[in-house]
């Protein structure tokens, strides 16, 4: 029995296709992929189509978006042994990592894409991202399983873990990366599947369930030369704000002025939740490692360790969600919940 994916497009350059008549980019039917990507065809795989509407530029995408995303693929979900989400690059690494916390028990591939050019371009990325990530959304192993059951990013040839990646590139073909793990799988003559890092369910079989209620009362503060004690105040002890992800220096430093810590101090006395996350593309926060990162620690920033900003930040509307006990939330912050961080 051939396998059957459902390709959802939300929106992004992958879908536009110039207009003969006008010359102008316009999204173009996906019901008419084997036409535009016949390659496709050669899968023997069953595709289906549901195209937003309207399309969403991936710059507007918000998490109610997220939330119709989730409730498609649970409509669909026994219906497909696999979902292609072609999505917008910009907010892209935003969207997987928030369903990778949103979708519950999965165990079946929801591989995102996209292209850096029109698929009805000469030059484009669009049609190898596209041929490549239904391939993988269809691979199952010897057990008859999914080969990657997990919400991943596919692009220029390498599969990324949603919650791992950020966009590296706005021109390159190799627009995202994922520096503190390695590709979950790489396309070359062959895919090659990085086993030993895919996440596999202990006992499969259980049903899917797509968490709706998102809390996203979240800000982002990035430590920077020159900040002030009253931007500072206003972003961490704003009183529409719960949560707050401080982009710290590299293992998480920031100043030791004691301006900065006291306004720390009192967030946290405020139950503000603090998330320290390192600006640096690669690397993981401790907080024991100089002084001021332990200042911050006994101040009341949570560890990030070497969790993306973008995963960061679908983390805590996630756990936010669930229950209104900051504590809780923040000793979940900790936890390696779905391979976001390294523990």
């Amino acid at each position: 029995m051939s396998a059957s994916i459902l390709i959802i497009y939300t929106g992004g350059t992958i879908g536009m296709k110039q207009d003969p008549v006008d010359g102008a980019l316009k999204p173009f039917d996906f019901s008419q992929i084997a036409g535009e990507v016949p390659e496709l065809s050669k899968f023997g795989v069953r595709m289906d189509s549901y195209t937003f509407d309207p399309l969403i530029d991936s710059s507007d995408v918000e998490p109610s978006m997220w939330v119709k995303l989730g409730e498609i693929i649970r409509e669909k979900y026994d219906l497909y042994d696999g979902f292609v989400v072609l999505h917008g690059t910009d907010t892209m690494a935003y969207s997987a990592s928030a369903l990778s916390f949103m979708l519950k028990d999965l165990e079946k591939p929801v591989v995102f894409t996209g292209s850096q050019l029109p698929i009805g371009v000469p030059r484009t990325d669009g049609k190898e991202n596209l041929i490549s990530a239904v391939e993988i959304a269809s691979a199952k192993g010897a057990d008859s399983h999914p080969m990657v059951p997990e919400v991943t990013i596919f692009f220029d040839a390498k599969l990324l873990r949603g919650n791992r990646a950020t966009k590296y590139s706005a021109e390159a073909f190799n627009a995202f990366a994922s520096p503190d793990l390695p590709p979950l799988a790489e396309a070359g003559i062959n895919i090659r599947y990085n086993t030993d890092i895919i996440r596999r369910p202990s006992v499969w079989g259980k049903p899917l369930k797509v968490q709706t209620k998102l809390d996203t009362r979240v800000s982002i503060l990035k430590v920077h030369p020159g900040m002030t004690p009253q931007v500072m105040r206003s972003v961490l002890c704003g009183p529409e704000t719960r949560a707050v992800i401080v982009e710290t220096y590299g293992s998480g430093n920031a100043l030791s002025k004691p301006w900065f810590l006291d306004i720390i101090r009192e967030a946290g006395e405020m139950g503000k939740i603090l998330v320290n996350v390192t600006q640096c593309k690669s690397g993981t926060v401790n907080m024991d490692l100089y002084a001021t990162g332990r200042t911050l620690k006994l101040s009341g920033l949570v560890s990030g360790y070497d969790i993306t900003t973008e995963a960061a930040l679908g983390k805590l509307f996630s756990l936010m969600g669930k229950s209104d006990d900051n504590s809780w939330v923040k000793t979940m912050l900790e936890k390696n919940l779905c391979g976001e961080i390294t523990q």
